[in-house]
């Protein structure tokens, strides 16, 4: 039996990982999502079971406590966070598992401190970069949680020779790292490194805009799990290993599609402190909107357009998310589908706080799957779509982006609903969204602005187009 043991961990493990495959693989399409991630946790419960049987677990009361703490709140939090907050939970959790990662990092370094054992260098060097890189995920997340939930400003923070202090800091880690792998028994050393972890997390998310938000939260969930890897390294535990490799490769991924959609670098999104945090939620003059035309309607005028209409197309954005308007939205289509309108979404993978973020709303909704399209396949349709209605976004429908080479979204891939025969803007005002530019699809002659909150206004949508 206890032969038997080791390699029975070993082999729960290797299932494990396959769950894992399959369920990142079925979470690429929002119609297997929810199955991916059963899957998903079902290989996650494998390997804690796994876990608490090796030899090396000592305190199962511990464990059984901390799993009985951690599943309490994680139950109450799926049930009291509104969908909407969802981007600010993703960055609490991103924070918690880099914490626990640098935990375990330090955890081993007190253990080889106590015992006066000589640490191993491939185990020394797992454990500083553990600290360095859990470290900044933690103060990085919490500091991104705390702009999205409008906490501090969203805006981009920054002062003089910034940069030149960030690689001061870094400066001080590695020459604080290359004594401790010289002296690995140095508690104030150790002490002073992490702390600096800390501070470098922090100065890595101070200079990132509101705008840039999904990009930050997608990278920070790649160095949670690659935090997580490092840590197996540690401990020498295979299975997280493997788990924050996945973890780590799936976001770096996702952070390079969300940058290509942008249309910028991760570089730049880093380093150029671009983004003004959002527009605010009480409308007011757009930036560098002076003179030009806007024309509005009411309800009952709105109502009329998408009623007679043969094809609808709806673009989601975060407005639309504020206003927890989805079920509106749905009922909305539900109704213009009764008489015969062909209703599609069009989801553009920026628009809302954080990767999916249009999707998860829309699913909350009950929205068919089959009328949920990516960019690159509706904007070849907008010529057909007679109208265009647009609720809550605003730089990802900006023409700018595509005619205006001085617009610092020049180049950016957007939804092309200035191609529809009309367009229909929700909005509450005509202030600049995160990208702090103005949009110039508000001044088409196509173009036609309904102001006021996003659920308030689809609800007197749904209400007039029942009259028709």
């Amino acid at each position: 039996m206890s032969d038997f043991l080791p390699t029975g961990i070993q082999l729960t493990y290797l299932v494990a990982a396959s769950l894992f495959i399959l369920g990142l693989k079925k979470l690429g399409s929002p119609a297997t999502a929810r199955n991916g991630n059963v899957i998903a946790a079902v290989g996650m419960l494998l390997a804690i079971v796994a876990t608490m049987l090796d030899q090396h677990v000592l305190n199962y009361e511990m464990i059984l406590l901390g799993l009985a703490i951690g599943s309490a709140i994680g139950a109450i939090a799926a049930y009291k966070v509104q969908m909407t907050e969802m981007p600010q939970m993703v960055g609490l959790l991103n924070g918690l598992g880099g914490l626990a990662s640098a935990l375990v990092a330090v955890a081993e370094f007190w253990r080889f401190l106590d015992t006066g054992s000589p640490v191993p260098l491939d185990i020394n060097i797992s454990m500083l970069l553990d600290v360095l890189i859990g470290g900044v995920t933690f103060t990085g997340s919490f500091l991104a949680f705390a702009k999205l939930q409008g906490l501090i400003s969203g805006s981009p923070i920054t002062f003089p020779l910034q940069q030149p202090f960030n690689l001061l800091l870094l400066g001080a880690y590695v020459a604080g790292s290359a004594y401790l792998v010289i002296t690995p028994d140095s508690l104030p050393v150790f002490l002073a490194v992490v702390a600096v972890s800390l501070v470098l997390g922090v100065m890595f998310v101070i200079p990132i805009g509101g705008g840039d938000m999904p990009v930050v939260i997608s990278l920070l969930n790649s160095l949670s799990g690659i935090a997580a890897a490092a840590a197996g390294f540690v401990v020498m535990n295979n299975m997280l290993i493997i788990a924050g490799a996945l973890v780590g490769a799936s976001g770096i991924i996702l952070t390079e599609i969300m940058c290509k959609a942008m249309n910028r670098s991760l570089f730049s999104v880093l380093f150029s402190a671009f983004g003004s945090g959002g527009s605010s939620a009480a409308g007011g003059a757009a930036a560098g909107a002076t003179d030009q035309t806007v024309h509005s309607i009411d309800p009952e005028e709105g109502a009329m357009m998408l009623g007679y209409a043969r094809s609808v197309v709806i673009v989601p954005g975060y407005g639309m998310a504020v206003a927890q308007a989805q079920h509106s939205v749905r009922e909305l289509a539900d109704q213009l589908e009764r008489m015969g309108v062909d209703v599609k979404y069009a989801i553009h993978p920026v628009a809302g706080r954080m990767p999916g973020h249009m999707n998860v709303l829309l699913a909350e909704a009950n929205v068919p799957y089959t009328q949920l399209y990516d960019m690159e396949d509706i904007n070849p349709q907008f010529e057909q779509a007679d109208v265009a209605l647009v609720i809550g976004a605003n730089d990802v429908v900006n023409p700018a982006a595509r005619s205006d080479s001085n617009s610092p979204i020049y180049g950016m891939p957007i939804l092309e609903v200035d191609r529809a025969k009309h367009t229909i803007v929700i909005k509450r005002g005509m202030s600049a969204g995160f990208a702090g530019v103005d949009n110039e699809l508000f001044y088409k002659d196509k173009t036609t602005m309904l102001f006021g909150s996003a659920k308030d206004m689809v609800s007197k949508l749904v209400s007039e187009v029942k009259q028709l």
